[in-house]
């Protein structure tokens, strides 16, 4: 076994001594366990998940979808993005959805802006599909579409082979198709990228890189 145990787990005796768990003399991803839980990954809005260390080709054709939920109005989603201007992006401004592609001839971005600013952020999961297909780009929230018009329909392939960052990224990454650098603060679940018949489920505790990311335990909802 190579990877821990997403558990919780208390009133450890050791030869009839109990363990204290409140200063322990080193800690490392270890988080509180919570009354009630929920399956998800919670994110404490400082860090970020890095998934395919190899990197993670999007080309011509991805379609994305994950749940999230947060109360809070910024955060970043999902990014990948070359060292070039070719790169994808998911973003939480304002509390409105952004998802932004770069083919290579410039940025175009589809924005789901809710009827109010909290609406997506009021602590209750949210369902989101992003789909990008050559040159076209389309956002579903909670069954809402929105799509926008790309005046670069000649470029269709985002040339990438980096890793993907979710809820937020190194600060020596560039990513070209993020807006926000705040990292996600609240929960994400049923992460999964498909290209045509090749559909990924990401398991969090598979990144190769977790930092402020807790893998299969949610609080539970906030009030």
């Amino acid at each position: 076994v190579t990877h821990s145990i997403p558990a919780c787990i208390g009133s450890m005796t050791i030869n009839s001594k109990q363990l204290d768990n409140e200063s322990p003399v080193s800690i490392f991803a270890v988080n509180k366990c919570y009354e009630t839980v929920q399956d998800g990954t919670f994110f404490d809005g400082s860090g970020f998940a890095a998934l395919v260390r190899e990197g993670y080709k999007v080309r011509s054709d991805v379609n994305i979808t994950l749940e999230f939920r947060t109360t809070a109005v910024h955060g970043v989603l999902l990014g990948v993005s070359s060292a070039k201007v070719d790169a994808i992006g998911l973003e939480i401004v304002h509390g409105k959805v952004l998802f932004h592609v770069n083919n290579g001839a410039g940025r175009i971005t589809a924005v789901y802006e809710p009827r109010g600013t909290n609406s997506l952020c009021d602590g209750k999961w949210h369902k989101l599909q992003a789909n990008k297909s050559k040159h076209r780009i389309s956002l579903i929230i909670d069954g809402n579409l929105v799509h926008t018009d790309n005046p670069y329909i000649q470029s269709t392939s985002a040339d990438t082979n980096n890793p993907i960052y979710v809820g937020g990224y190194p600060a020596d990454v560039k990513q070209n198709c993020l807006t926000s650098k705040s990292s996600f603060h609240g929960c994400l679940r049923n992460l999964v990228l498909t290209k045509g018949q090749h559909t990924e489920l990401f398991d969090f505790s598979r990144a190769f890189d977790l930092r402020g990311v807790f893998p299969h335990s949610c609080p539970g909802a906030e009030h």
